[in-house]
């Protein structure tokens, strides 16, 4: 009876050589990024930042919980979650249309099966706005709208709403151009509208993605509202930058455990939300 030999594993990886090399280079390029950013770590472990770092984060304790004080926190904080909440509906009723407007599959003809020249116009000038709403950040919209409307949460909704319109219109117009075209493209073949063809085509098969998506893009509001409120959006952003500006590190310290909290809360409740709607 044959036995069959089988050779020893082989010790070294296959590969090495090639995930060596990228190694490498990936070194060779990130060492001129290094020195102008003048990254420097080592000096957190000097003498004097040190002694600084120590001092800073010994205002911090202990926390002020007297009751006014975490009354005007609770009601900060209710603030940031309805600034986030508003600001996410604006970017939807304006992402929604211009990612139905740039997918392909609701742009072709019914007749000829092609783009037309005029779709294919409207089409590049909404992608074109999308790029423009995604590149410039909510800060710098927030920085705007805090000249036009002054303080308030009013500048924090729209800076939300422009920004996050365009990441929701560039993302919703990829997961539906991602999935299968076809039966939207027979529902218009056969006399359905676009709408129509939507609804039934497209949508029920993307529906658990693009409801994923819009309740990570809901945590993520949560944050930048928070961020928002150091430029003068309001909320528990603008109490914090009042209290780092009065040296108050008593505040600065519940402010920041609210906010940790309030972040790991929104956390749960997105994972929740998606395990539930996917």
């Amino acid at each position: 009876m044959a036995h069959t030999v089988t050779a020893p594993p082989r010790l070294r990886d296959p590969a090495w050589v090639g995930r060596l090399s990228w190694g490498l280079l990936t070194l060779v390029v990130l060492a001129p990024l290094l020195v102008v950013t003048e990254f420097r770590p080592w000096q957190l472990f000097e003498p004097a930042s040190l002694q600084a770092t120590l001092r800073f984060l010994a205002d911090f304790f202990p926390p002020r919980l007297d009751p006014d004080f975490l009354a005007l926190v609770a009601r900060e904080t209710w603030r940031t979650v309805a600034i986030a909440t508003a600001g996410m509906a604006l970017g939807l009723l304006f992402g929604w249309p211009l990612a139905l407007l740039s997918v392909r599959a609701l742009s072709l003809s019914a007749l000829t099966g092609r783009m037309a020249p005029g779709a294919a116009i409207v089409r590049g000038v909404v992608r074109a706005v999308l790029v423009l709403l995604r590149s410039v950040p909510e800060l710098i919209w927030a920085l705007v709208f805090v000249r036009v409307v002054g303080l308030g949460p009013t500048a924090g909704v729209l800076a939300i709403g422009l920004t996050y319109g365009g990441m929701l219109g560039k993302v919703y117009g990829e997961i539906l151009e991602s999935g299968e075209p076809e039966s939207a493209r027979a529902l218009l073949r056969n006399g359905s509208g676009r709408m129509q063809a939507f609804f039934y085509g497209l949508l029920p098969q993307n529906a658990a993605e693009l409801t994923s998506y819009t309740v990570y893009r809901w945590e993520c509001a949560i944050r930048s509202s928070a961020v928002l409120g150091f430029v003068g959006a309001g909320g528990l952003g603008q109490q914090m930058d009042n209290a780092m500006k009065m040296f108050s590190g008593s505040e600065v310290s519940t402010l920041l455990i609210v906010f940790v909290l309030l972040v790991a809360l929104t956390d749960r409740l997105s994972g929740w939300l998606r395990s539930a709607l996917g």
